[in-house]
Order: C-alpha cells, then structure tokens, then sequence
C-alpha cells in the first residue's frame, strides 16, 4: 500500500483543491516532464515562475504517494521520503499533479498531469566537473568539483583558491575510479598531478620524451597508461556574428605516458606535421584507441572553416606497449560533412558517442554543436536527436559505468553558461529525453556564474591528499 504523506513549510500544511481545472500542462523550471530519471537520483525539485504556492502530487500505481505543499514558486520535496518512493518507483511512471494559487490564480488552478518515468537502471554516484566563469582568457577562481547525485551534496576536490593564476584542467580517472585522478595545472609552478596507488607526483612532460606539453587525456581502464593528445592551442575572434570566439590546434599529436616506468611511447605515424590528432579516448576493454584527426593541407596550419575532424581507431596492445598497423576511419568528414570531436565509447562497447559541429574542434563555442552516436555492432548512425538543442550547443559528454546514461554539457539554457544535462539510453537503445542536473533550490541554476566544464562519472568521493595543491601553489 502507497504511504501517503503531506509534506510543507511550516504554518502552511493545508492540503486544498483548486478551484479551476486546466487542459494545458504546467510550465515548470527545470522541465522535468516526461524525462526518465534513475532511482537513485536526488529530488526533482522545481518551480513555478510567479506563483505563491503550489501543490504536487506525485502519484505510483493509481494512488497518492507524496504530496508535497511549496510556497514562493518552489516544490522542495525532502530527500528521504523521495528516496523511499522512487525505490518503489524503479520501472515504473510517477503521475504528478501540480496546482498553483497566485494572483492571477487566488482560487487556484490545476494542470493536466504530467509523466516521470523511473528507470530500474542505478546511475553512478557521483559526477566530478570543472566550475569555470565561460570567458576566453582571464580567470581568477576555478576549480575542479564534485556532486553526489543521490543528494545535493556538492564539494571540492581541488580548487586554485591559493592559486589564482593557476588555471586547472583537464581532469580524468581510469574506469570511474575516484581511487586515482590526474588533471593538469597551467602556470609558473605547474605540472600534470597525478595521484594513483595512494600516491601523488608532479610530471613535467617538458622535460621528457618528446619534450611535449599534454592536453587532453584518456587514462587506460588498466590504470597503467594514460593516452594523451599534446595541443598548440590559438584563439581568434570574430568581428561580427553570434559565434565570439573560435579556438583551434596548429599542432596536436598523440603521446602514451607508461606510469610504472615514467616513460613517454611515441608511435611516428601520430607525430607528423601533416595531421592533427586531437581527443583521446580508450574502449572499455582498452584495445582500441579512438581519436579525432584533421589531415592539414598546408604548413604551418592557419584557421579556417575548412578544418573538418574525422574520427580514427587503432588498436593496442598493452603487452607490448604498441598500437595496431591499421587505423579504421569510423566518421569521414570529407564525405559525411561538418566535424567529429570527444569521442567516447559506452561502458558495454556497442555505441560510440561523440560531438558534431559544422567544423573545427572545439564545438562548446558552437551554437549548432550536437551529439551524434553510432552503433558499433552495425557502423549505422543512432538517432540521438532527443538530446540536443536546436539553437545551443550540445558538447562534451561521458558515460556511465553500466552504458545506460550520460552527462553532457549544454547551453541551451541560455546560450552562455554550460549546464549538465543527464539522459538515458534504454535497453533496446532507445535516447529519452535529457533533464537538468537536480538542484536544491532551482533558482540556483541561473543564480550560480559559473560553467560546468567536462563532466565525468566516477565511483565514490574523491580525497585528494592535503598537500596536492603544494605542488602547483608559487613557491615565490
């Protein structure tokens, strides 16, 4: 039997019926109508731009489950008994009933019921991101964070507080383990920080190998590797038009960092001048090495609209420490059209998800930027249409560790600040439609000026060492 409950603010737990009945559904922020959701997600908490109070009933199988009763506009449904009905919920539908009271509305109004669907599939617990104010070159506080998605809990794992000209970045973990990360630290005292096996360093690729700096990462799922792409990164702007900024490569190779010997492995045809090799990403299985590649037609390499990515894989073998002869050309930008970036494989290995713009290689700053996804089993393109934005960008993205969700960041919100966007992908691989990280407050979501930057699911809370930020903080 569903438990019914009455939940709301102090002085105000009185249950009414609205007077009026609507046939139009109500417009909440964030929109969570008809999203499908984990069980194991934080409330769903929204709000009503310009009601008083509101009510909603959040109904499982025909009958009340939890009523909860909001004033100022806002449903703040309490995590416990949340928690309790979507345990009851998994792969089923909640029904939630709103009615609101305003001045408009002093006798109150009803609106048609809307749809939750619970999946039955458990997301990770947690997701680690950049928080970063969306400029183009300043920067004064950022730092790398991480939130529980079970709860709205959200801390630091390493911010430049003590820092602040040092910019962190590109942060990753091998197979979702918060046991290990690594990230990059830019500036007068920086390095890659690695931490693994309960240990923390410094590198400075500078000073080994080829002597190249490396950017973006993709840590082996044996924890033994780290794949990355060394970038010569340039900005030019625009004069005119909605698109500010435009961020390009004049060199990019790809590097293989072998942590138990401390060794740099370099494969000749991923160092030319004649192609730029950008984003790695391993399979879960690690045999294969995915990459995104521009095949330069001129040096040195300039801008242009002409630099279309396609998307590679090579496979590897760890034994030997050395990747496969043949390199299998997986999106052709030549005859496909537009520009593949951040790839990246499911969990189970069957979809390859990646960002698509109309070209170059970093699509946040492009308004038409979407994911797009292929089946690997058949090659054939996966519609995925549901997740992506027609008017803002849709770009860099992860999985979760058993393939069924992802997290992408979006601006369609407003066309500047990214946001994370979670959306499941169901068994028969079927996309459902994508909803906005949960807050406690959903004001919080315009409140706070900062960009969530490359989200990653992991396992469990990060604890870095204490002393991890002594190894970028100014020795001055």
């Amino acid at each position: 039997m569903a438990v019914i409950q009455l939940l709301c603010p102090a002085g105000c737990c009185r249950w009414d019926e609205a007077a009026v009945r609507s046939d139009e559904s109500p417009v909440i922020f964030p929109d969570y109508k008809d999203v499908t959701v984990p069980y194991n997600i934080a409330p769903l908490n929204f709000m009503i731009e310009g009601a008083d109070r509101l009510q909603a009933r959040f109904i499982l199988d025909g009958k009340s489950s939890l009523d909860v009763i909001g004033k100022d506009g806002i449903v703040d449904i309490p995590e416990k008994e949340w928690t309790g009905l979507l345990e009851q919920a998994k792969g089923a539908k909640l029904t939630v009933e709103v009615s609101m009271w305003n001045d408009e509305h002093p006798d109150g109004v009803a609106f048609k019921p809307f749809e939750v669907n619970v999946s039955g599939n458990k997301i990770d617990a947690w997701v680690a991101y950049r928080l970063i104010e969306p400029g183009y070159e300043g920067w004064r506080q950022l730092g790398l964070y991480q939130r529980n998605l079970e709860s709205f809990e959200e801390t630091a794992i390493v911010t430049n507080k003590d820092a602040t000209t040092t910019c962190l970045n590109c942060h990753h973990f091998p197979a979702y383990s918060s046991e290990s990360m690594m990230f990059h630290a830019r500036g007068a005292n920086g390095g890659t920080i690695l931490y693994h096996n309960g240990e923390l360093s410094k590198i400075d690729f500078k000073s080994i190998g080829p002597k190249k700096n490396t950017t973006y990462p993709a840590w082996h799922p044996e924890g033994r590797f780290i794949a990355f792409s060394a970038n010569t990164t340039h900005q030019v702007f625009y004069g005119e038009g909605r698109q500010p900024v435009e961020v390009f490569d004049t060199a990019s190779d790809l590097l293989l960092y072998d942590i138990g010997t401390g060794e740099v492995l370099t494969d000749p045809r991923f160092l030319t001048e004649q192609a730029l090799e950008t984003f790695p990403a391993w399979s879960p299985d690690g045999r294969y090495l995915y990459f995104s590649s521009y095949q330069a037609p001129q040096l040195p390499v300039y801008f242009s609209d002409s630099m279309n990515y396609d998307l590679l894989r090579v496979s590897f073998d760890s034994s030997s420490r050395t990747f496969g002869e043949k390199i299998d050309t997986l999106y052709n930008a030549e005859v496909q059209g537009g520009s593949a970036s951040h790839p990246r494989v499911s969990a189970d290995g069957r979809y390859l998800l990646y960002t698509w713009s109309q070209y170059g290689t970093f699509p946040v700053w492009h308004r038409e930027a979407d994911l797009q996804m292929i089946d690997l089993e058949t090659m054939a393109p996966v519609d995925v249409s549901v997740w992506n934005d027609a008017e803002e960008a849709d770009s860099y993205h992860s999985w979760s560790s058993d393939g069924r969700w992802v997290v992408y960041g979006s601006r369609r919100l407003d066309g500047r600040f990214t946001r994370l966007f979670i959306a499941h992908l169901d068994g028969s691989g079927v996309p459902c439609k994508p909803f906005l990280l949960p807050q406690k407050d959903p004001r919080h979501n315009a409140w706070r000026f900062k960009s969530f930057n490359v989200p990653e699911f992991i396992d469990g809370k990060v604890e870095l060492p204490k002393e991890a930020g002594n190894l970028f903080y100014s020795e001055e």
